[in-house]
């Protein structure tokens, strides 16, 4: 099976169309018209290993937050629907990552219950052209229309740049581990059945 999604989303303010490939090998085409997040979602796939294609068109001439939020909800629906039933997946995935003095862990479960909890104290108001505070609904987009129970920790770090690198690094890879099948589990991993 492959395990796919392509969505397109397009509002007064944004026009989104990306292509997700969960069991990919990390290539990336992508342009949201906003450079420090294209170098972001490139090692988000990178990581994860998955292939994404995505462009975004938004009224950046406000700021970037209607864009950031709205990649994320798209990005979310992409993942909800490449994992379709999430028969045999391991459900849950846990990374820390390094880069330079920051450490980020990234911790979560494809559970169908979304929640994010964020816990990453910038030290700069902007990182290139992006306010650091749009990286939080990004991920609370991402995780709420995805279904994804989603912790991200800063647990040391003063670069802007390196801490959030770090958490795009941290949850490819903790994602990777989540989606991944296993041949072992026989449906779903959840006594209830369902996820």
């Amino acid at each position: 099976m492959i395990r796919k999604a392509e969505i397109s989303r397009k509002t007064m303010e944004t026009d989104i169309t990306a292509k997700l490939l969960l069991d990919g090998k990390g290539n990336s085409k992508i342009d949201t018209g906003i450079g420090f997040l294209d170098h972001m979602l490139t090692l988000f796939t990178k990581h994860g290993q998955f292939d994404l294609d995505l462009t975004a068109k938004g009224d950046t001439y406000v700021d970037a937050h209607h864009t950031v939020e709205d990649i994320g909800i798209v990005l979310g629906n992409c993942i909800a629907e490449a994992l379709g039933n999430k028969e045999s997946i391991q459900r849950y995935g846990n990374s820390f990552v390094p880069m330079d003095e920051c450490l980020a862990q990234v911790c979560l479960d494809i559970s169908g219950r979304a929640f994010l909890v964020f816990d990453v104290p910038f030290t700069t108001v902007m990182t290139g052209t992006m306010e650091t505070q749009l990286f939080e609904e990004f991920f609370r987009a991402l995780a709420f229309n995805a279904g994804i129970t989603l912790h991200v920790k800063l647990q040391y770090g003063k670069n802007s740049h390196h801490m959030i690198e770090s958490v795009f690094k941290a949850f490819g890879r903790a994602l990777k581990e989540a989606v991944k099948i296993d041949k072992s589990i026989s449906g779903v991993m959840s006594t209830k059945g369902s996820l």
